[in-house]
């Protein structure tokens, strides 16, 4: 299949997603953001198509799999704010939660450079695999120098 076929494939059923987008985000700006990176995806990974098959079945796939990966992103994020609430003294006053908070994040700045990157990282929100991608190392070597990381905060912290 041509550039220009599956170019001309892609443009007939970009209007089929917004109502799909909408459904999964329930939010105009939010849908649109998502209808956008699925043809950016469609367009990257164009040699995966299989010609002859359903292209809009493949495009609501990849919209699927985008909007689940960021889901699943944010609930990450969510879980670290948690986590930093419960350091939070919920009665105490908002000076004292300030300290706090910048006593977790000296803690991670202080994390020596080799933990640091990596667990930074994951607390954005970024899965291991991604990690391991962006810093070039194995997926094994991301997760222990995460899991370091959070048992040095855990003692820092803790004190």
């Amino acid at each position: 299949m041509s550039n220009q076929e599956f170019n001309s494939l892609i443009i007939n059923n970009a209007e089929s997603l917004k109502p799909f987008a909408i459904t999964l985000t329930h939010d105009y700006e939010s849908a649109k953001d998502l209808c956008q990176e699925t043809l950016y995806k469609a367009y990257a990974y164009r040699d995966k198509y299989q010609p002859g098959t359903n292209i809009k079945a493949w495009l609501y796939t990849i919209m699927r799999n985008i909007f689940i990966n960021d889901y699943r992103r944010n609930g990450r994020k969510k879980i670290v704010m948690d986590t930093v609430r419960y350091f939070e003294p919920s009665s105490a006053p908002a000076a004292d939660k300030k300290l706090l908070l910048q006593e977790i994040n000296q803690a991670i700045y202080n994390l020596p450079a080799i933990f640091k990157t990596a667990c930074v990282l994951y607390l954005q929100g970024y899965k291991y695999h991604e990690i391991a991608e962006a810093l070039d190392e194995p997926l094994g070597t991301i997760k222990s120098r995460i899991h370091f990381a959070r048992k040095l905060l855990q003692k820092q912290i803790q004190r």
